[in-house]
């Protein structure tokens, strides 16, 4: 009895003692907790709020409105400069591929501007160097990457006939790894102590802004090139959406569709969809009849122009469908004609008014972070550019994936383009191997051999 009593007595204390380094463990994690809690809260709070944009409408405007209350002056101003920027797009659109191309640049450098300028206001306070230089730094390095690939996939033929661009295309994704490792490390050398968390905090910033706005616009100048209907349907879905949204919500909306954004209703939510999806159908039917919107946009190295000239594919050709029995009843028709590419419209319509609105709640999202109403004040009533093309992004990536899944074949205008940047022994070898591919087939005889 007196062993086992002298054994419990050993171990009781080392069972206080294991209990006493758990609870100082304990209060250790809680204590670190607290101040990393805290390190956070004081983070925030230096964080000084964005100014919010100035009213950037025009005397004029501001007069011919001004008898009217709030809610409908800003309906107008939306309508007007709305109807503007539509006429806009119209004349673009009427000045070829290449001015849609430089418009879609120029809408990705201001979007990716306002949201830098965001970041740049919170960082600037801290006088640390090198942030809105480095930022514009990796615009250019990642525009080059992209445009750089795009280059080589469509203008091949161009880029054979001279020396210097073959060397920069055939070394390009070196270069551009270059480029981005020299500012990588710049940035590295930039860092100032006591800001470390700071800075690599705008570091991300920057690079979530670039991942949001080049790509985007580089997979929307890549959906163009498939043929400007691939561009044309799906942005004119996503702007339908938008007013008609709007227009439903204003006048009918009562019930709120999300707290993020309060001014959006289910009813202009419901209405907008309804209305996308019979403009994306009615649209469609317009651009089919046409080889301008339908064909691939391709550069021609002989007259150094985009041209949109080709046999249409069968998406664009008339065929007969029967009509479900369902709606025979309703229509009166047993069958009807209309081009395939319209049953596709509904995929991007239904898209465009039910996914893409969320690319405007993430925005919504974004800006009540930092306690803005608006990324910037460039068009009166609508906000920024971001403000306007905020659903488009995930539009473009939608649509590149559908045109990659379940549209795009073999392009043999891209193929023979990259035959002829290859060396004539190269191009003999492809030919001979292809001439017995088609003896085999029985499509050539055998007779031509030779």
């Amino acid at each position: 009895m007196s062993a086992r009593r002298r054994r419990r007595a050993a171990t009781e204390p080392e069972e206080e003692e294991e209990e006493e380094e758990e609870g100082a463990g304990s209060d250790k994690e809680v204590d670190l907790e607290e101040r990393l809690h805290e390190l956070d809260l004081r983070g925030d709070s230096d964080i000084p709020d964005v100014p919010p944009p100035t009213d950037s409408t025009p005397e004029i405007l501001k007069k011919a409105l001004s008898g009217l209350s709030a809610r409908w002056k800003n309906w107008w101003i939306r309508g007007i400069l709305s109807l503007a920027m539509i006429s806009g797009f119209f004349l673009i659109i009427y000045l070829g591929s290449f001015m849609l191309m430089l418009l879609v640049l120029s809408i990705q450098v201001k979007c990716y501007h306002e949201i830098i300028t965001i970041g740049y206001r919170v960082y600037h306070s801290y006088d640390l160097p090198w942030f809105r230089s480095l930022s514009w730094y990796f615009l250019l390095c990642v525009n080059y990457f992209f445009y750089g690939e795009t280059v080589a996939d469509y203008f091949a033929t161009f880029v054979q006939r001279r020396e210097q661009l073959q060397f920069l295309i055939r070394y390009h994704r070196f270069i551009s790894f270059a480029l981005y490792l020299t500012g990588f490390c710049m940035f590295v050398l930039s860092l100032v102590k006591k800001h470390y968390r700071l800075q690599f905090y705008m570091f991300a910033w920057t690079h979530v802004t670039l991942l949001i706005t080049v790509t985007q616009s580089h997979l929307v100048i890549q959906n163009l090139f498939e043929g400007m209907i691939w561009f044309l349907v799906p942005i004119s879905s996503v702007i339908c959406n938008d007013i008609t949204a709007y227009i439903f919500g204003f006048f009918f909306g009562r019930t709120p569709l999300i707290k993020l954004s309060p001014k959006k209703t289910w009813e202009g939510f419901i209405g907008g969809f309804f209305s996308t999806v019979v403009f994306g159908f009615i649209f469609s039917y317009f651009l089919a009849q046409h080889q301008y919107f339908v064909c691939p946009v391709e550069y021609n190295s002989e007259t150094n122009r985009f041209v949109t000239e080709c046999e249409p594919s069968e998406l664009f050709q008339m065929k007969k469908y029967s009509v479900p029995p369902l709606l025979q009843a309703v229509l009166g028709w047993e069958t009807v004609n209309m081009y395939p590419f319209q049953l596709h419209s509904f995929a991007l319509s239904t898209f465009a008014s039910l996914i893409g609105p969320f690319g405007g709640f993430f925005a919504s999202g974004f800006k009540r972070a930092f306690k803005i109403k608006d990324f910037a004040d460039t068009i009166p009533g609508h906000g920024g550019i971001m403000d306007r093309f905020d659903c488009q992004y995930l539009m473009a990536t939608f649509v590149h994936v559908y045109i990659t899944s379940f549209i795009r074949g073999p392009n043999p205008s891209k193929l023979l383009k990259q035959l002829l940047i290859l060396q004539p022994e190269q191009q003999l070898s492809v030919y001979k191997t292809l001439k017995s591919h088609l003896i085999e087939k029985g499509i050539l005889q055998p007779s031509l051999r030779g």
